[in-house]
């Protein structure tokens, strides 16, 4: 049960940002923007790293809903998950490994991001842009699962919402849409 009252129908940090839609607006921007956006890093690698981070963060409704995003960018499921496994394994290039490690080290604290992650990063062949954005990204979902877990928001179980979910974070990205979210009737 959330901590505050929230649109019923708008679980996990949807509601969040429906309550305040003057904090929202710079956050949906700022996320568009670095998930969205032009980037040398695909759309679905950088799901991969906001995937990493809420798993690694415990926030159910973050790791579903950018999972699912991650899986239906990649044509696949079995990255995703293996990513969150153990990422130094899972099937994807040196240089996604050693952002995905940044990602990771930002998760636990911006200060243990070390020199040596960063030089393993260029020599993967990472920009500094791509590692930028990479900590840039990570930072994000460390705010976005406090705030969710820190307010308590509800989190479905059901798999089938988060396909719909990633459907639409897939279909319209992080921007709201026009007139906001309708209760289902």
């Amino acid at each position: 049960m959330p901590h505050i009252p929230l649109p019923e129908h708008l679980p996990g940090i949807t509601g969040l940002l429906e309550y305040r839609l003057d904090t929202a607006l710079p956050i949906r921007d700022l996320t568009q923007i670095l998930l969205r956006g032009d980037s040398t890093l695909t759309q679905g690698e950088r799901e991969l790293i906001a995937t990493l981070v809420s798993s690694r963060n415990c926030t159910n409704f973050c790791e579903a809903a950018h999972t699912k995003a991650a899986d239906l960018l990649l044509g696949e499921s079995e990255t995703a998950r293996l990513v969150k496994q153990d990422f130094e394994t899972a099937p994807v290039s040196d240089k996604m490994k050693a952002l995905l490690n940044i990602a990771a080290l930002t998760q636990q604290s911006g200060k243990s991001v070390t020199a040596e992650a960063v030089e393993r990063a260029r020599l993967a062949g990472a920009t500094d842009l791509e590692i930028h954005d990479t900590v840039l990204i990570a930072a994000l979902f460390c705010l976005y699962n406090k705030y969710v877990d820190g307010l308590a928001t509800v989190a479905p179980s059901d798999p089938a919402f988060y396909q719909t979910l990633g459907e639409r974070i897939v279909g319209r990205g992080y921007t709201r849409p026009p007139g906001g979210f309708v209760a289902p009737k």
